[in-house]
């Protein structure tokens, strides 16, 4: 049942199918022959979309990568945000205030009366 073609391209299997010797992948020479050639538009198409696959692959784990790091940068900077305003609370308190006063040898007083509001006319 299995007879050889006129240009060694291949043996005609129990099924009717076309087996490829490993002997012509090997060599090259599967790749003179005209299916090959004519399929050449196709396989180059195949071949531009596994590059491009990769590509899109290694661009997508860059991008999580960075995504990674901001979010890491961004906990990072949310906590010395909450522990500055901790501090400058902390400090901007009036006794803290009149301590650092009366360590700096300042002569500021603290103020005994409340503050009064100037009322200004809006005519003149």
């Amino acid at each position: 049942m299995a007879k050889e073609e006129k240009n060694g391209w291949s043996l005609t299997g129990k099924n009717g199918k076309k087996k490829i010797p490993i002997k012509s992948i090997l060599d090259g020479s599967i790749l003179t022959k005209d299916v090959v050639l004519d399929q050449l538009p196709f396989i180059l198409f195949l071949t531009f979309m596994a590059v491009m696959y990769i590509g899109n692959r290694y661009h997508a784990e860059k991008i999580l990568r960075e995504t990674q790091k901001a979010h890491t940068e961004l906990g990072e900077m949310r906590a010395e945000s909450i522990t500055t305003a901790s501090k400058l609370m902390n400090i901007s308190k009036q006794s803290v205030v009149a301590r650092m006063v009366k360590e700096k040898g300042l002569e500021l007083k603290e103020a005994v009366k409340p503050p009064k509001k100037l009322m200004v006319d809006g005519d003149e």
